[in-house]
């Protein structure tokens, strides 16, 4: 089954917009993910309708499996390392056959790696396809976090010393030494659980374990305290941090492959009375590094986003607060624009994710390398397209402006409120005005909020207060997409509504976060404008004229889509002044 087969599958069925297939289709080209792989993460498509339409193309049948009621004993029979490897758990084993759920059935290596473990056992094998959140589900079984975690604090014999230090066992200095199973198996569960920061804390009487998951920090695990120690060493030892520092912060990385795929750890040090604290960045590819059709893009704005990059040159400026998926935005524009014939250049602090193809440099502010002085070297290397992680001097401002200016396209970052507040922050910078609509092509901004998830969520009527402020956000969007819309009075909205049973959210009731965004074009109009002096109502002025939908509109209308909640959406996003 090629991805061009499922994708039209998919668009016949009616499941997926021959838009958005064409979309990902082009993602596949530059990201090397497989289209399916891309579906999922994004949850363009149902898992069991996406099940079912697979199984109609591979003529494998689909089921739906309850992770409770596979027994133990069988999970033994297929190790949970192979289980990863291969996308695939065991279902049901009798006399003559070993029944197995694949993710990818069509997989040539799952398929020979299942046949020799059925001939190991003497029996046939059978053959069902099953979704990833079920596969996950069952992988939790293999190996639950905690009581791992108690096991390894048993094999230890972990107790509290007037000293503060723990006695570790003679001989246990190999890869199963209780103290490296214990950070592998919290860098794993990060994963698993998609985290994006893993923190180790010391306290006053214990050492806390936190995740931060979709935005939020949880508490995952408290050890005891006399395991901080040997805990942080543990991390320095794999980044190839100083042992004996510990007076001051210090910073690195390193990198593992768990679940088939690279993910690189960023490790930040830091010192407290209680001992050092430890922040792991968790890199994952396949949530940081997405192409545009995964980012949530709704069409008004991917097609605005298109135009401005099919410009020849000029200045893309992303913008949000810390935590917005700024760099996300950046890295799947730098993807899209990414090949053969273009020579692709980055500056970053730090280099998050590797991205085959690019030219991609790590700025050492300590040693006078800087994005000023950086950006300075990267136009003597021949660029046609050049990133730099983040604008946030004159010096920088000005070097951004001057690259977009002389024939390059130019990527970064910005702090701002809103698309519209680039302009003044510019200005504000340095940079001289009459200069800007020269530069200047595309201002986008984005905000992050939790995605509901399509199972565990009720639908019920907005209260009078969030009805007034939907229909007065309506009432302000361009009459082409007010016409396009189906949401009708008394305007619904979504809650999350968690099942404990529910393998997709783990009973969260979301999954993951969606951005908003909002889209500001440089116009002859507000190069006019920018010339003359201007103030804010006249820079909203032309983006109404633009027809421009606002963080709070884009917001609005996927709420009304059951995709987010509202709450979050007025939260995060101010009402303008449409």
């Amino acid at each position: 089954m090629t991805d061009q087969e499922l994708i039209q599958a998919a668009v016949k069925k009616g499941l997926l917009s021959s838009t958005v297939g064409s979309r990902i289709l082009e993602e596949v080209g530059f990201s090397h993910q497989p289209a399916e792989e891309i579906i999922y993460t994004s949850h363009l498509i149902d898992e069991e309708k996406m099940a079912q339409l697979k199984s109609e193309l591979l003529g494998i049948p689909y089921k739906k499996i309850d992770p409770e009621a596979i027994p133990e004993e069988l999970l033994k029979i297929i190790p949970r390392e192979t289980s990863e490897n291969y996308k695939v758990i065991p279902l049901e084993k009798t006399k003559d056959m070993l029944v197995v759920g694949m993710l990818r059935p069509d997989d040539i290596r799952a398929q020979d790696a299942m046949r020799f473990i059925a001939r190991q056992n003497k029996i046939s094998l059978g053959v069902y396809l099953i979704t990833p959140s079920d596969l996950a589900a069952v992988w939790r079984r293999y190996a639950p976090y905690q009581t791992e975690i108690e096991a390894a604090l048993k094999e230890i014999g972990a107790r509290e010393e007037t000293s503060g230090m723990v006695k570790l066992e003679e001989g246990g200095k190999g890869e199963e030494a209780p103290i490296i199973k214990i950070i592998a198996l919290t860098l794993k569960k990060a994963v698993e659980m998609k985290a994006s920061d893993v923190h180790i804390e010391p306290q006053r009487t214990k050492v806390r374990i936190r995740f931060r998951i979709d935005g939020k920090l949880q508490e995952m695990s408290r050890l005891p305290l006399a395991l901080a120690q040997p805990l942080v060493s543990r991390v320095k030892v794999l980044a190839r941090l100083k042992l004996d520092e510990s007076r001051i912060p210090q910073d690195g990385r390193f990198r593992t492959v768990l679940f088939g795929r690279d993910i690189d750890y960023r490790v930040s040090t830091f010192p407290t009375p209680s001992g050092e604290k430890v922040a792991i960045r968790v890199l994952d590819p396949t949530i940081g590094l997405k192409g545009l059709a995964s980012l949530g893009l709704a069409d008004y704005h991917y097609h605005k986003l298109e135009e401005g990059l099919n410009e020849p040159y000029g200045m893309i400026l992303i913008t949000g607060p810390t935590g917005s998926g700024k760099t996300t935005t950046l890295y799947a524009v730098m993807q899209k624009l990414n090949s053969v014939e273009v020579n692709v250049v980055s500056l970053e602090d730090p280099v998050e994710y590797f991205i085959e193809g690019v030219n991609q440099s790590q700025v050492k502010p300590e040693i006078g390398y800087d994005f000023a002085s950086g950006l300075r070297q990267i136009l003597r290397q021949d660029p046609d397209i050049i990133m730099v992680g983040e604008i946030r001097d004159s010096e920088t401002a000005s070097l951004a402006i001057n690259a977009a200016l002389t024939g390059h396209i130019m990527l970064s970052t910005l702090h701002t409120n809103n698309a519209l507040g680039v302009i003044p922050r510019l200005i504000d910078l340095g940079v001289p005005a009459f200069l800007l609509p020269s530069a200047l092509n595309l201002m986008v901004a984005q905000r992050l909020v939790l995605r509901l998830c399509p199972k565990c969520r009720k639908e019920e009527e907005a209260p009078p207060a969030i009805q007034k402020i939907i229909e007065e956000s309506i009432k302000t969007l361009p009459e082409s997409l007010k016409n396009s819309l189906n949401f009708k009075p008394p305007y619904k909205i979504y809650h999350p509504k968690p099942n404990p049973s529910c393998q997709l959210c783990q009973g969260k009731g979301t999954i993951g976060r969606l951005a908003l965004f909002e889209i500001f074009k440089m116009t002859r109009e507000l190069g006019d404008l920018i010339s003359k002096g201007f103030s804010e109502g006249q820079l909203w002025d032309e983006a109404r004229r633009q027809e421009m939908v606002s963080l709070r509109q884009d917001g609005i209308l996927k709420a009304l889509a059951g995709e987010v909640l509202i709450e979050e959406v007025l939260r995060e996003t101010a009402s303008g002044n449409f």
